[in-house]
């Protein structure tokens, strides 16, 4: 185990616009802001999902293609380095009409039909993600 201890730098709050991908636009946002070190929270509706569950015996990802009016009932994340650059790593719950819950790492392709956000900027040490080989997952790295 490791752990280290960052600084809040700076907070954004916002809103994505109807029709968005919802991974792609908050990685253009953390890019354009050159945020490499972050949280990300995000609530809302979306008009799609696409989301994965990782088969850790197989070590790949399922997509998992949700065509429905959707809540974001939650969504939570992280910003680091991935090959040198900023990724966003997001995982959402979101439900249906019924109240039936769905849960997962976020896949571009999940349309947005209302979407508010918090990025914290966190100043610090610089995670990266590198291929950890027990899982067959990209993780961060110790330094």
């Amino acid at each position: 185990m490791f752990a280290i201890e960052y600084d809040v730098k700076k907070v954004y709050m916002g809103r994505l616009e109807h029709g968005d991908d919802l991974l792609e636009s908050l990685q253009k946002f953390v890019e354009d802001k050159g945020i490499k070190m972050g949280i990300i929270q995000v609530i809302g509706a979306a008009q799609r999902a696409t989301l994965g569950f990782y088969d850790g015996n197989r070590k790949v990802y399922e997509k998992i293609e949700i065509e429905d009016e959707l809540e974001i009932a939650g969504g939570w994340g992280n910003i680091s380095l991935k090959d040198g650059k900023p990724m966003v790593h997001l995982h959402v719950v979101v439900s249906n009409r019924e109240g039936r819950a769905f849960g997962g790492h976020v896949f571009e392709g999940t349309k947005v039909f209302a979407c508010e956000f918090i990025i914290k900027h966190l100043e610090g040490p610089v995670l990266e993600r590198a291929l950890d080989d027990v899982t067959g997952l990209t993780l961060w790295k110790q330094t």
